[in-house]
C-alpha cells in the first residue's frame, strides 16, 4: 500500500485549493464582456471599440459589448472601470486624454492612470485634423492655416473652438495651437466628438481639432473643410492636406491621439495576455486593418509592457504641454 508523506498531502491540498481558480481563469470568459467607451457614440473612441468588439466576440465565443459612459473629458467612464472587479469582464477603451493628459489637466482625478489599470494593448494611433465649417471658412475668407492665424489675431475671441471634452487631445491640440500662435479662440467642450462635429457641421461652431476617423466621412462629403493634420507627417488617408507644422508654419507642432484597451489593476496576466493576442490578431486582419487605415487610424496591437511604457512617456509629454498652455480644469 502506497504511503503519503505529510509534504505530499500538503501539496495535494494546495493543488485542490487552487484548482477552481485555475479552472475559472482558463474558462474566461463565461459571460459577456463590457468595453466602456468614456465618450458619446460616434467619435473615434467609439468607432475603434465597435470595430474591435465583434472580432473579440468571435475569438472568445462571448459577446463583447460597447457601453458609452461619457463625461468630464473621459474621467467618468475611466473611473468606473478603475473601480470595477479585476475579473476580465469590464474593460476600458482608454485614450491619450484619460491616460496621458487628464492627470496634469485636472486638479483632482478620480483614478490613477497607471496604478489603477492593467494596460492590455495600444489599439491605434490617430492624427487629429484641423477642420472648419465650410460656410464659416468662406465667410471669414480662411483657406489655409496662415489665413486662420491672421483672422484669429485680428478678431480675438470671435472664433468658437469645439472639442470632445476638457482634457482630450482634441482640446489640447487647440490649446497648443493657441499658445504657439498667440491667438485666442473660445473653447466649447462637448461630451464626445460626435455631438461637437454635429454642431460644427450645423454652423454653431467654427472649427475643431478633431480625431481624423470621426471627421473623415464629413471631409469626404464636403461637410467639413480640412486645413491641416496635427501629426508630424502627413496622413496617408489625406495625403494632400499639409501638417500644421508645415502649413503654419509652426515648427515643432505635433498633437496626435492614441486609443488603447485597459483592464482594472489586478486582472490576471493570463486574461490580459489573451486579450492582447486576440486584439493584435484582429488588428492584423487585412479587412480590419484597411478599414481603420482608410479612416486615418494606424493599427497597433503592441504588448502590455510596450503600452505601459507609452502611457508613462505620454504623461510626461503632455504635462509639459498642459503647463505651457496654462489649461486647467478644477
Amino acid at each position: 500500500m502506497k504511503r503519503f508523506t505529510r509534504r505530499g498531502l500538503c501539496l495535494a491540498a494546495l493543488a485542490l485549493a487552487f484548482a477552481p481558480a485555475l479552472q475559472a481563469q482558463s474558462a474566461w470568459p463565461t459571460k459577456p464582456v463590457r468595453i466602456v467607451v468614456p465618450f458619446a457614440p460616434g467619435g473615434t473612441t467609439d468607432i475603434l471599440a465597435r470595430a474591435l468588439a465583434p472580432e473579440l466576440s468571435r475569438a472568445f465565443g462571448q459577446q463583447f459589448v460597447v457601453d458609452n459612459k461619457p463625461g468630464a473629458g473621459g474621467n467618468v467612464g475611466a473611473a468606473e472601470v478603475a473601480r470595477a472587479a479585476p475579473d476580465g469582464y469590464t474593460l476600458l477603451m482608454g485614450t491619450v486624454g484619460t491616460h496621458g493628459i487628464n492627470v496634469s489637466l485636472y486638479g483632482k482625478l478620480p483614478y490613477d492612470p497607471q496604478k489603477d489599470f492593467a494596460p492590455v494593448t495600444l489599439v491605434a494611433g490617430v492624427p487629429n485634423v484641423l477642420v472648419m465649417n465650410p460656410a464659416k471658412a468662406a465667410e471669414y475668407k480662411i483657406e489655409t492655416v496662415p489665413d486662420l492665424i491672421r483672422y484669429a489675431k485680428a478678431h480675438p475671441g470671435k472664433l468658437n473652438m469645439a472639442s470632445s471634452g476638457n482634457g482630450t487631445s482634441i482640446h489640447l491640440a487647440g490649446e497648443l495651437f493657441k499658445t504657439m500662435t498667440g491667438t485666442y479662440m473660445v473653447h466649447f467642450p462637448y461630451r464626445g466628438s460626435a455631438p461637437a462635429v454635429t454642431d460644427l457641421i450645423g454652423g454653431q461652431m467654427d472649427l475643431m481639432f478633431d480625431n481624423l476617423p470621426s471627421s473623415m466621412p464629413h471631409i469626404k462629403a464636403g461637410k467639413l473643410k480640412a486645413l491641416a493634420v496635427t501629426s508630424a507627417s502627413r496622413s496617408e488617408a489625406l495625403p494632400d492636406v499639409p501638417t500644421i507644422a508645415e502649413a503654419g508654419p509652426l515648427k515643432g507642432y505635433e498633437a496626435s491621439s492614441w486609443f488603447g484597451l485597459l483592464a482594472p489593476a489586478g486582472t490576471s496576466a493570463d486574461i490580459v495576455n489573451r486579450l492582447q493576442q486576440e486584439t493584435a490578431k484582429a488588428l492584423a486582419n487585412p479587412a480590419i486593418k484597411e478599414r481603420l487605415q482608410s479612416q486615418g487610424a494606424i493599427p497597433s496591437g503592441n504588448t502590455p509592457a510596450e503600452f505601459a511604457r507609452l502611457i508613462d512617456s505620454e504623461i510626461k509629454k503632455w504635462a509639459a504641454v498642459v503647463k505651457a498652455s496654462g489649461a486647467k480644469v478644477d
